[in-house]
């Protein structure tokens, strides 16, 4: 009798994956089935930003912000704004426009990720919504047209009708609201006046940030580093590499590096812990900032700059 409990939890718990996977088009898939998991929310069950406001860096800094608050910063077209962590943890995507380009921000909470995309599909403004599912533990978005879903980090639909399609990575700044500030004083940053009731004053990920753990496995995992430790990844011409932060804060910065057949430039402030990649021409080169577990997790074959011995 003390058996039925546990097999029970375990039989429940299995009901609830399969609802929640339940609904979706899984007649066209670019990965493995098993590989898709249910992160505990439902469909929308983490509300997408579709209207978002925004306001002055001084009404920001009376509303949430203080110096050290990491920021998702985007500057695009002459336009510079910034999406707090502190609220994407909450929603993790925004449907935005910077003048009359639509763009989707990205945050997936797990993997550390902020990442910025072009939101049109096949000439049109794409809209974006939280799917609550997983793939490696990356956020799984869904798009409210044809309801494939996407993967963040690997920016291509691997269900539904737009599989195999890709997403256009625009290049952003993980980095401090001190730092973004100082360098965009004309910023325009997300409002908490999103239209639903959270603490954004309170962080729910503080502890799994805080932790060597991962709530969801991811299949491939790399013991070189923490699975938490904080790295800039790029990708050139199909060679992918990582800049791990605990190699950039020991060396002076900038460095110069190659990237597959590209001459790239990294930079690394300490202070804000905040990289940065670009090309010969100093125009900065769209990259991926987030845990080294979730960078393997999609690049297994990923290079890894180290520091050069004197």
């Amino acid at each position: 009798m003390k058996a039925i409990g546990p097999v029970f939890s375990r039989l429940v718990f299995a009901g609830l994956i399969l609802v929640s996977l339940c609904g979706w088009d899984f007649s066209r898939h670019g990965v493995p089935l098993n590989e898709i998991q249910s992160g505990g929310p439902p469909k929308d069950g983490i509300p997408a930003l579709t209207h978002p406001e925004f306001v002055s860096a001084d009404e920001a800094e009376a509303e949430l912000l203080k110096p050290t608050d990491r920021v998702l910063g985007l500057f695009l077209d002459g336009i510079a704004k910034a999406y707090p962590i502190k609220i994407l943890n909450w929603h993790e995507i925004v449907n935005d426009r910077i003048g009359d380009r639509p763009v989707v921000v990205t945050f997936c909470p797990l993997c550390g990720t902020g990442m910025v995309f072009d939101a049109i599909m096949d000439g049109a403004p794409g809209m974006f919504g939280v799917s609550g599912l997983l793939y490696r533990s990356d956020m799984l978005m869904y798009d409210h047209r044809t309801e494939s879903l996407w993967s963040q980090i690997r920016m291509e639909a691997v269900a539904g009708p737009m599989t195999g399609r890709k997403l256009k990575l625009i290049a952003s700044t993980h980095t401090t609201w001190a730092r973004w500030r100082a360098a965009h004083p004309e910023t325009r940053v997300l409002s908490m006046r999103t239209g639903f009731r959270r603490d954004y004053g309170r962080d729910p990920y503080a502890d799994y940030q805080g932790s060597p753990d991962l709530m969801f496995e991811v299949g491939a995992r790399n013991g070189a580093y923490p699975a938490k430790e904080w790295v800039i990844g790029v990708e050139i011409g199909g060679v992918a590499k990582a800049y791990p932060f605990s190699t950039l804060s020991r060396i002076q910065s900038p460095v110069r590096d190659r990237v597959g057949p590209v001459e790239v430039e990294v930079s690394f402030d300490r202070t804000s812990r905040t990289a940065a990649v670009r090309d010969g021409k100093g125009n900065e080169i769209p990259t991926v900032t987030g845990f080294w577990f979730a960078w393997f997790a999609f690049h297994p074959d990923t290079k890894v700059f180290a520091e050069k011995s004197p």
